[in-house]
Order: structure tokens, then C-alpha cells, then sequence
């Protein structure tokens, strides 16, 4: 399989999995309310459990995956 083939294929199987994945990072009042919004939407797929984002940080991180409209 040539690079040019891999990555066609890689392409067509990003568009076949209808889905967005990220990481979000925000104070809790923040992801808390930014999955509520989501959830209540219809997009929310996955949203793992908050983690802190460092040592120092009092922030927290999110993995989301969102379905595509």
C-alpha cells in the first residue's frame, strides 16, 4: 500500500466515524457545565471522569467524544 493509499484510507475512516474527539480543560464549574450542555444536546458520546490537569494546576482535564451533526 503506497503512503497515498494509507492516507486516503485513514481519511475515509475519519468520515465513516461520524465523531469529534477532544480534551477539554477548565475549572470544574466550567467542563461540568460545558458536558451538561452537551449531554442535553444529544452530542455527547463519551466523557471520561475529571482529572487534575497538574501538580500545581487546580484546573481539570476531560476526554469528550461528540458525535458530528
Amino acid at each position: 500500500m503506497t503512503t497515498r493509499e494509507r492516507t486516503q484510507a485513514r481519511n475515509d475512516n475519519q468520515k465513516a466515524a461520524q465523531y469529534t474527539e477532544l480534551w477539554i480543560i477548565g475549572t470544574p464549574e466550567e467542563t461540568t457545565a460545558l458536558v451538561h450542555a452537551l449531554r442535553t444536546s444529544g452530542r455527547l458520546v463519551q466523557a471520561t471522569a475529571p482529572t487534575i490537569a497538574g501538580p500545581h494546576d487546580p484546573r481539570h482535564r476531560r476526554y469528550l467524544r461528540l458525535r458530528n451533526r
